[in-house]
């Protein structure tokens, strides 16, 4: 093609076309330079400007896929590059998208649902490689509804037969926390409040931990647990200078949004926390509050597999076991009261005749505090009893062979005696 360029090499305008295998490729005469090579495109301009055009920019691709699955497959790879994902997340969840619109249900939803699936392809890629993100992050960034968003993504595993594993909830906490603005001091942020990154983090590695145990995560967006478990790490790490702060100004300092059910998650988890402090001894003499046994924080995590043990099985004590110990306790005393008395191994004698109280049970929040639930009123009933009923509806009534024959004596009697003619 002399006259459509000039070489990068040496300048010269003296290019051909050569065949290489099943593609044609410009190359300079003078010098042998091959300047294009894989050319998917025909069109004049682009070949006589040596520029190369792709296969998802040229019309081979188009003639294939309707208008609105190439506006889908553009959205895909927008939020993958938003996302700043790798480029082989790009390329599998494209094909995702693809396989799903192959379905005639995906095909003939509506628009709404189709907006979703970008997020949904994006989301199970991310999900299959380990790549911490959460459902909500894509639905804020789609301006998409949550409850359309879990029904697309269930729907699209369940067509596709897709193995999508759980998401690592320690991913998720390292890649979260790392956002922020707390690890350097800075003129928005005081020094007191700067605090070293590894510390935090295995502090609200700890916390997060306590709360999934505690079914505080179970059934609920990770990111407000995490949110309450990083704040309390962060306060705990020098709590006399930090417990005035509160969270909504420790997400001001840390550049981040405040989910809005983080105070929620907060009172939980602070609960959680005096449930296990009764256990310890050297905190029961102490009265704490949920302000106070911030401070403390260290001492339950350091034993928190054993509080979390003991408050599940103190919880569970039947009353039963109760008497039985307490007769074990009274011994050859028979009911005479021996007061207390150190036993020696760390527990009580408890006085004759009284019961320990029962502790509070260790439950998840649904259960501690149910949803309200309206019961919707029966409706009144009009029926009496004393309404006609036609031959044609006692038939349905009848049952028993017995009900049937008396039916029909006195349908017969009916019969007779309108037909009896009446006297002159």
């Amino acid at each position: 093609m002399p006259g459509g360029g000039r070489c990068p090499d040496c300048g010269s305008t003296e290019l051909v076309e050569d065949s290489h295998y099943s593609q044609n490729q410009l190359v300079c005469s003078d010098c042998g330079c091959v300047v294009t090579e894989g050319v998917l495109t025909t069109t004049f301009t682009d070949e006589g400007n040596l520029r190369e055009v792709t296969y998802s920019r040229s019309t081979g691709e188009n003639e294939q896929v309707s208008r609105s699955q190439q506006r889908g497959l553009c959205r895909v790879r927008d939020l993958c590059r938003v996302l700043q994902l790798p480029p082989t997340f790009e390329d599998t969840a494209v094909a995702y998208y693809q396989q799903a619109y192959q379905h005639s249900g995906i095909r003939a939803a509506r628009l709404q649902k189709k907006e979703v699936l970008v997020g949904c392809c994006v989301l199970i890629t991310c999900r299959q490689r380990n790549w911490p993100l959460t459902m909500g992050t894509i639905c804020t960034l789609l301006y998409a509804d949550l409850d359309v968003f879990s029904g697309t993504y269930l729907q699209m595993v369940k067509l596709l037969g897709l193995d999508v594993p759980s998401l690592c909830l320690v991913d998720l906490v390292k890649t979260y926390c790392s956002s922020f603005k707390l690890f350097e001091a800075s003129p928005s942020v005081p020094a007191k409040y700067v605090e070293d990154k590894e510390k935090m983090l295995s502090r609200t590695l700890q916390l997060v931990e306590l709360a999934d145990e505690t079914w505080l995560v179970t059934g609920r967006h990770p990111l407000p647990v995490i949110t309450a478990a990083t704040f309390l790490a962060w306060q705990s790490l020098r709590p006399s200078d930090r417990l005035t702060c509160s969270l909504a100004r420790f997400c001001k300092l840390a550049s981040v949004d405040l989910p809005y059910p983080a105070s929620s998650r907060l009172q939980e988890l602070l609960a959680v926390l005096l449930r296990l402090a009764e256990q310890l001894a050297w905190l029961q003499v102490l009265k704490l509050d949920k302000r106070s046994v911030v401070a403390h924080i260290g001492d339950l995590l350091q034993h928190r597999h054993m509080l979390v043990r003991k408050a599940f099985r103190d919880g569970t004590a039947e009353p039963d076991a109760l008497d039985a110990r307490e007769k074990e306790l009274q011994g050859p005393g028979q009911g005479q009261g021996w007061g207390k008395e150190d036993r020696g191994d760390g527990s009580v004698d408890l006085p004759a005749g009284k019961r320990p109280a029962s502790p509070t049970l260790l439950l998840p929040p649904c259960m501690l505090k149910p949803p309200k639930r309206i019961c919707p009123t029966p409706p009144v009933s009009t029926v009496t009893g004393d309404e006609n009923i036609s031959d044609s509806e006692i038939e349905q009534y009848l049952r028993t062979p017995q009900e049937v024959r008396d039916f029909q004596r006195a349908q017969a009697a009916r019969q007779a005696a309108t037909s009896v003619p009446n006297p002159p």
